[in-house]
């Protein structure tokens, strides 16, 4: 007797390249950064902190990241809802993903493009205001635009995963003593303006507890797409010292980012 096995159809609604961004920008765009093994890939521990999974569901994608941090290592994944045996789950954060359906997208004249002779500054301003994780290497993944106030750089965006197709704006900030003014809003406009002008769509991510950047993205015509999740996870075997760079905020910083003014 012949046993029939039934396939199911394709799901209708086939995963969006931003489902998981971090992996289609490292396998993607991204791909000369890409530290890869298997099924898992990170960037380099100067550039981002972040590591993605083809399959976050996959057991064996877990095996390859393990492989490819080491024992011991604590790590960030994101899209991940739960985690094998064996790894621990250090911290867990809610976030919203925000993509640019409306923005009015302009050059902003005070605006400077910033690289590598500007990190140390930049390494300043984001320790103060604390948009989320940048590195001495992170300016590299694509243009960073700053506002400066007699010399000092007072405000900063820039562009950071960069799926086909799309990039996303990150390390929105501005110095406290300079909020309100506008700034942020007027350096998320500028680099949106050249992300499109080579083809791409802006998005970005926030904390989902910080309802204040959420209004802004969404008041300047952001909206939202997706709830995500993001995990810090330490890889099975023996604890060793985190391998992060001195310049990585606390976990509690990375997971909750906040506008500038």
């Amino acid at each position: 007797m012949r046993t029939s096995h039934h396939t199911p159809p394709p799901s209708p609604h086939p995963p969006h390249v931003l489902d998981n961004a971090a992996w289609a920008a490292l396998t993607g765009p991204h791909t000369r950064f890409a530290e890869r093994v298997g099924r898992a890939a990170r960037y380099p521990t100067d550039v981002s902190p972040f590591t993605a999974l083809d399959d976050p569901t996959d057991p064996r994608a877990w095996d390859d990241l393990a492989a490819l941090v080491g024992p011991g290592t604590v790590t960030p994944v994101t899209g991940v809802q739960s985690v094998p045996d064996g790894w621990e789950t250090e911290q867990s954060g809610d976030g919203v993903q925000l993509i640019d359906t409306a923005l009015h997208a302009e050059p902003a004249p005070e605006a400077v493009r910033l690289g590598p002779d500007d990190v140390p500054e930049i390494l300043g301003l984001i320790a103060l205001a604390r948009p989320g994780p940048f590195l001495p290497r992170t300016v590299e993944l694509g243009t960073y635009l700053g506002i400066r106030d007699r010399g000092r750089l007072i405000a900063l965006a820039g562009e950071r995963l960069r799926p086909p197709g799309w990039t996303e704006i990150s390390a929105v900030c501005t110095h406290p003593e300079h909020r309100g003014r506008g700034l942020a809003t007027q350096l998320v406009r500028a680099v949106a303006a050249g992300i499109r002008e080579r083809g791409d769509v802006p998005f970005l991510h926030a904390a989902a507890s910080n309802t204040d950047a959420i209004r802004l993205y969404e008041s300047i015509g952001f909206t939202l797409r997706r709830r995500s999740r993001f995990v810090l996870v330490r890889a099975p075997g023996a604890r060793t010292e985190d391998a992060r760079d001195p310049e990585i905020p606390p976990a509690r910083a990375r997971l909750r980012p906040r506008p500038g003014g």
